[in-house]
């Protein structure tokens, strides 16, 4: 192994160690990856960060004894931020960098810069095994919930259930930039079988700062924000708020598409890897047979049995779109007995995660 090569594989093994690993594969897919997001001198300063964001003081600490002065290494992650190869928070006044998983993270960061190369590189580690890491620890990052027409009042929606109580409640930013899967699939010339919409993908407080400052959102109100989410609604995607009480974003997804109901559609249990507090009941005796809730539901949870429409429950996710456009009303959202109460932010989400992982 060449000295380049050693520092590709040390930044491969040290992103392992986040919440969502970075395994390695026989192929070295993965080594390709990195070579397309960091150089050989990024790669280097890349495993000297931490998971948690720490202000340029600390990582200066950590690195000076290569002789690399202050302002040079602020320049450095500046220019791995505006890359995309890390994160960049605000706190206080402070600018704080830290290490990015590549999902959700260094993939997101590349939207409007994605190439053919890139996306073929990602799908192939996908199936080899970033696919299987996602999911190793069956703590989802997103949580599914259901889309505003399926609820009434009779089932108590929790407000981290609710989407417009989660946009309503949101303080600070909010910033809407297109999706990154619909991109990808649009520039492998699979472009989306269920929507014209690509400005899908929201991004709430300090992520939003992050986008804005990467030049890839744009910040909009929040009556914006429920517009949008409105046109979501109607096209069929599902809504995926981060799996917390205040997410930091909000995906809009469809099964074609994204790459969590893309990979996850492939399990024979797909609801075993989703958060979902709620799951759709078929009344024989109303259903028309009219095929709708099927044609509509981005994980195949709904075939017609003797022409009366039938969920598998072992698919369903619980996101009401089979509920919001049956024509016959014979399709109710039922809540779980055992409701799923989400990590209050992100640090707890990922926390649970790497604490599941290490176990």
């Amino acid at each position: 192994m060449n000295d380049e090569q050693k520092i590709y594989r040390d930044l491969q093994k040290h992103l392992d160690e986040l919440p969502i690993g970075y395994p390695p594969t026989e192929s070295g897919v993965e080594i390709r990856i990195l070579k397309h997001l960091f150089t050989p001198e990024e790669a280097k300063l890349a495993t000297q960060l931490s998971v948690l964001p720490e202000p340029l003081s600390d990582i200066y600490e950590r690195v000076k004894e290569t002789g690399i002065s202050i302002d040079g290494l602020e320049q450095a992650l500046e220019r791995m931020a505006l890359k995309g190869s890390l994160w960049r928070q605000v706190k206080d006044g402070v600018t704080h960098y830290s290490n990015a998983m590549l999902v959700i993270g260094m993939f997101e960061f590349h939207l409007e810069r994605l190439t053919e190369d890139f996306l073929n590189d990602l799908d192939q580690y996908f199936e080899e095994a970033f696919g299987e890491e996602l999911y190793r620890t069956k703590i989802p990052q997103l949580r599914t919930i259901p889309v505003g027409k399926s609820i009434t009042y009779e089932h108590s929606v929790s407000t981290y259930d609710d989407i417009k109580q989660i946009i309503e409640n949101c303080e600070g930013q909010i910033a809407v930039a297109n999706c990154i899967c619909r991109q990808a699939k649009d520039i492998q010339g699979e472009s989306c079988s269920h929507t014209e919409l690509r400005e899908t993908c929201f991004i709430l407080q300090d992520a939003a700062e992050h986008y804005l400052h990467l030049g890839i959102a744009r910040s909009i109100t929040k009556e914006e924000a429920l517009d949008i989410l409105q046109q979501a609604q109607e096209a069929g995607l599902v809504l995926q708020p981060e799996n917390t009480q205040r997410p930091m974003a909000i995906c809009c997804c469809c099964g074609d598409c994204c790459g969590i109901l893309g990979t996850v559609k492939k399990y024979p249990r797909p609801v075993e890897l989703f958060a979902s507090n709620y799951y759709s009941e078929v009344d024989s005796d109303l259903c028309t047979g009219c095929e709708t809730c099927a044609d509509i539901c981005q994980l195949e949870a709904i075939t017609m049995v003797d022409s009366i429409a039938t969920v598998n429950l072992d698919r369903c996710i619980g996101c009401g779109n089979c509920v919001a456009n049956c024509l016959d009303d014979a399709i109710q959202l039922r809540k779980k007995e055992e409701e799923l109460i989400p990590p209050p932010n992100t640090i707890s989400l990922y926390g649970n995660i790497l604490v599941k992982k290490l176990a």
